[in-house]
């Protein structure tokens, strides 16, 4: 009727996080077991409902990585990576939920707890493969936190922080194909990171990685920024379809 009130529909929040880092030299994702209805048992992101109305949305999603995984967000640079609300999205009813993203070198076995029966470090590839599956729309999330990482490395020393203080030009591309997933031609690759201004130091002396000629080493500079960018080529089979 003309004169009824609108009263917008129920909409509840959540927040859900992806947590990268690299672990034997592969791309992991923090996951947990869900330890309650709906997708029980299933895997899943970290995250949850907020609390309460005068809970913030960056506070929520630092209290659930405490809560399901035991895990500190003040040691990590959590960004928000987007806003999820399909319809139909998660069973429960209209449920929207705010992603954060995380990519930190270093991080330790989280614990499960609250509605987690388990939580632990997962290969990306295990899923990205299908090998696995996950609960919601968490893999549409977590692909574009994918993206974001690649992205991220692309276009800053975020790398860097994945290799020792000092690093060969092999280590530091085992890290760009961890994350990119797809190998690299070293020799593209040692030109294009010497072409960039800022970005490494050359240090001495070499190591003797193998039985050839000893590797250089090299450090991290103060930069963050890389100008130009170290952007992906084409995987091969991007490579195959475009010919």
């Amino acid at each position: 009727m003309p004169n009824e009130i609108w009263r917008p529909p129920p909409v509840l929040l959540t927040v859900d996080l992806v947590i990268l880092t690299l672990r034997v030299s592969a791309l992991h994702v923090l996951l947990i077991e869900r330890g309650i209805e709906p997708y029980k048992g299933s895997l899943a992101l970290p995250g949850g409902f907020i609390a309460n109305e005068n809970e913030d949305v960056f506070d929520a999603a630092c209290r659930e990585l405490r809560e399901e995984a035991n895990l500190d967000a003040t040691e990590l640079h959590l960004e928000q990576l987007g806003a999820y609300g399909r319809p139909g999205r998660d069973p429960r009813g209209r449920i929207v939920s705010v992603a954060h993203l995380a990519i930190a070198p270093g991080l330790p076995e989280p614990e499960a707890g609250t509605d987690a029966s388990a939580a632990s470090w997962v290969p990306v590839e295990d899923i990205t493969s299908d090998r696995r599956t996950l609960a919601f729309d968490h893999r549409q999330i977590l692909e574009d936190g994918l993206e974001r990482a690649r992205v991220k490395i692309e276009r800053t020393a975020l790398a860097t922080a994945f290799c020792a203080p000092t690093f060969t030009i092999a280590e530091l591309q085992r890290v760009y194909e961890a994350v990119w997933g797809f190998d690299l031609d070293p020799r593209n690759f040692y030109r294009k990171v010497q072409s960039v201004p800022d970005f490494l130091i050359p240090l001495g002396p070499d190591r003797r990685t193998t039985k050839g000629r000893p590797a250089r080493l090299f450090r991290a500079d103060h930069h963050q920024e890389l100008r130009p960018p170290i952007l992906r080529p084409l995987p091969p089979n991007r490579n195959e379809e475009a010919r």
